[in-house]
C-alpha cells in the first residue's frame, strides 16, 4: 500500500552527495595506544572486545568520538550516504508493517548508531509525506558527541545539550517536521513505548571475542604488547580457558576460528522483550554471515583495509555480524519472530527500489541520472553491497497468524 503510494506521489528529488570536512583533529593520536599499553603492562593481555571498546569509544580519542568518519573524505561509505532511495525503502518497510497492526499511537522511531543522520532524515521525510508523524517522537542512540551534533544540525529546527545528569538523554530538540527528538547513550534509557527501530551498520562495531581451535579446545585470542615496536600490539592465544571461552565458545562448532559478540546477543534479547511488552518491530541491516564466518575482524582507513592493531583510534574496527546468532538469541524465548537474513539486493528489489529510481530519474539531467543509477548499482549489485549486506527483521510473536496472511514486506 505505502509502496504504491510512494511510487506515485513522492517528491522527485535526489540528495546531492557531499562530504563534511571535520575541523576536530585528534591532537593526541597516541593517547589510546598509550592507555592500552599501560593496561596490558598492569594487568596482562586484554581481549579483542576490550581493545575494540578502547579504540572506538575512548572519551579522549576514540575513533567515533571526535571526527567525521563517513564519506569520500572519511574511511568508509554507507548506503544511506549514497542517496535517498535506501532510506526511503527502509521507511516504506516501517510504514507497511506499522500499518498492518493498526498504526498504534503514540509511537517512536528509534535508530541505533545514526551516523550523520542521513537515514533518519530520509525516514522522517517519508513519514511526514504520508502524514504519519502525528503522535510520533524520535529517539537516537548515539555515543559520540561529535556525531550527535552532526545529526542535530541535519535533522533539527533547533536542539539543546542537556547537562542534567538525572536525565536519561543528553540532547533534545525538534525535527524539521516538528517531532520531538532526544539522544541517548544506551538503548536501556530509551522510553518504553511502541517502537519502530532501525539499526544500520551498528552491530558490526560492537565488541567481539575471538577464539581459535587448538588441541585443547577453543582458546581465546588476546592482544599483547608488541615488544619490538613501541605503541604497537600483537595477537597471542591464551594458554588456558578464559571466562569468555568458557561462556561463549561452543566446543561442538566445526570452524577453526569463531567470533562472538556478547553485547550484540544481550541487545537483541532486550529488543525482543521491548517488542513483546510494549509493541514494535525492528529492522537490522549490516554486513555479515549466517553462522559461517570465521576470522573477520579487520580495520578500514581511507577506504582501504588496515591492520587493526596499528594506529589505534585512527581506523575503523569492525567484524562481520553473525546473523544466525542474533536470530537465535532474539527468538529463543519465543517473544519475537525473526525473518531473514536476506541479502540487501533481495530486500531492496523486493521493496521496489528499481521502480523508485526510475520515477526519480524522470526530472533529472543526464549527469544526475548517472549518479542515481551508479548509487543504485552500488547498493544492489551482487559484487558490491548487494550480497555483502544482510537484512533481518524482528516482530512480536503475537503477530504470527497475521503475518501468515500478510507476509513481512521485503522478506517474501
Amino acid at each position: 500500500m505505502f509502496l504504491n503510494r510512494l511510487r506515485r506521489e513522492f517528491p522527485r528529488s535526489i540528495r546531492k552527495y557531499y562530504t563534511v570536512n571535520s575541523n576536530a583533529v585528534n591532537k593526541q593520536q597516541d593517547v589510546i595506544a598509550k592507555d592500552i599499553q599501560m593496561q596490558i603492562k598492569a594487568t596482562g593481555p586484554i581481549t579483542v572486545a576490550e581493545y575494540m571498546k578502547k579504540v572506538l569509544i575512548h572519551p579522549m580519542g576514540g575513533y567515533y568520538m571526535h571526527k567525521d568518519v563517513f564519506g569520500a573524505g572519511g574511511d568508509f561509505v554507507t548506503s544511506p550516504e549514497l542517496g535517498q532511495v535506501f532510506g526511503e525503502m527502509v521507511a516504506v518497510w516501517l510504514l507497511n508493517e506499522w500499518s498492518k497492526v493498526g498504526s498504534p499511537k503514540p509511537f517512536q522511531i528509534v535508530e541505533l548508531g545514526p551516523g550523520r543522520g542521513s537515514l533518519c532524515q530520509d525516514v522522517l521525510r517519508v513519514f511526514d509525506h504520508f502524514g504519519a508523524l502525528k503522535s510520533a517522537s524520535v529517539s537516537l542512540v548515539e555515543m559520540s558527541p561529535f556525531l550527535s551534533d552532526t545529526q542535530a544540525r541535519r535533522l533539527c529546527l533547533n536542539s539543546n545539550a542537556i547537562h542534567d545528569q538525572q536525565q536519561p538523554f543528553y540532547r533534545e530538540g525538534v525535527t524539521l517536521q516538528g517531532a520531538p527528538i532526544k539522544w541517548y547513550r544506551n538503548i536501556q534509557d530509551v522510553p518504553k513505548m511502541f517502537t519502530l527501530l532501525v539499526a544500520h551498520e551498528f552491530f558490526d562495531a560492537l565488541p567481539i571475542h575471538k577464539f581459535q581451535k587448538t588441541d585443547k579446545g577453543f582458546r581465546e585470542i588476546l592482544i599483547d604488547i608488541n615488544r619490538e615496536k613501541d605503541l604497537e600490539f600483537r595477537y597471542i592465544i591464551a594458554r588456558d580457558e578464559t571466562p569468555a571461552s568458557k561462556l561463549f565458545a561452543d566446543a561442538s562448532d566445526t570452524r577453526e576460528h569463531i567470533e562472538v559478540s556478547p553485547e550484540s546477543l544481550v541487545l537483541v534479547k532486550d529488543l525482543a522483550s521491548r517488542f513483546e511488552e510494549d509493541g514494535g518491530m525492528g529492522l537490522i541491516a549490516d554486513y555479515g554471515h549466517d553462522g559461517t564466518g570465521t576470522d573477520t575482524f579487520r580495520a578500514f582507513k581511507k577506504h582501504q583495509l588496515h591492520d587493526p592493531l596499528v594506529d589505534a583510534g585512527n581506523a575503523d574496527l569492525t567484524a562481520d555480524v553473525d546473523f544466525s546468532a542474533l536470530r537465535k538469541a532474539a527468538t529463543e524465548e519465543g517473544k519475537v519472530l525473526a525473518f531473514g537474513p536476506i541479502t540487501q539486493n533481495k530486500f531492496l528489489l523486493n521493496m521496489g527500489i528499481e521502480h523508485r529510481v526510475k520515477k526519480l530519474e524522470e526530472n533529472l539531467d543526464e549527469e544526475q541520472k548517472k549518479i542515481l543509477w551508479s548509487s543504485f548499482h552500488m547498493m544492489t549489485d551482487q559484487d558490491k553491497m548487494g550480497s555483502r549486506f544482510k537484512f533481518l527483521s524482528l516482530l512480536p510473536a503475537v503477530l504470527d497468524e497475521l503475518l501468515k496472511k500478510a507476509p513481512v514486506a521485503g522478506f517474501n
